[in-house]
């Protein structure tokens, strides 16, 4: 049974409800990791990525919350959510399949790893902007910490290296971002 409590933040003041989950048992974290896997290699994603990411993001929390409002085990902004048709955050499987398919595209916006990582964080218009990783705190921190769990994961599954085939990746099903410059430099971000 999952229990939600409400508290005020503490930068904001603002009241924020807070989902907390059971314990996670052995067989649910075993059916995340297959749906990680099983997701990451449909959309050509390293899975041990979107591990990464997720246990940054909601340390494995299906049911997690942040203060601004990120929710799910991939912690998808109510826009991103909508974006990639995702109808309930809290749901493993959709909140995993939009979260992947958004790595995905940042991967292919950017053609980096650690550019994608930084705009997963503070959004593809922040990195467009900065042309590189922004030079907030908290993604400077999310990059490091997110590339640190990447980079043991890897050194981990080195020994029992075991690839799967990679299933060919389906168009994406979602509006790519466009952006533009105007006369003045502003940046404007839209959709197709």
């Amino acid at each position: 049974m999952v229990r939600t409590t409400v508290r005020a933040d503490k930068r904001s003041g603002r009241l924020v409800r807070v989902a907390v989950s059971p314990p996670a048992r052995h067989e649910a974290n075993a059916a995340i990791a297959r749906l990680v896997e099983k997701t990451a290699r449909a959309y050509d994603v390293d899975p041990l990525l979107v591990h990464s990411v997720i246990q940054v993001e909601s340390n494995y929390n299906p049911y997690a919350v942040s203060p601004k409002g990120a929710r799910g085990l991939m912690q998808l902004v109510p826009g991103t959510a909508r974006r990639f048709g995702v109808s309930n955050t809290f749901d493993a499987t959709q909140n995993v399949d939009a979260g992947v398919r958004y790595l995905r595209y940042l991967q292919d916006l950017f053609g980096d790893d650690r550019l994608a990582i930084a705009a997963y964080n503070a959004g593809e218009g922040a990195v467009l902007k900065h042309g590189s990783v922004p030079p907030y705190p908290e993604t400077r921190n999310y990059v490091a910490e997110v590339s640190r769990l990447l980079g043991e994961a890897r050194r981990a599954s080195k020994p029992n290296l075991s690839i799967a085939p990679v299933q060919p990746r389906k168009e994406p099903a979602f509006r790519p971002l466009l952006a533009y410059r105007d006369e003045q430099g502003r940046l404007y971000l839209r959709t197709e």
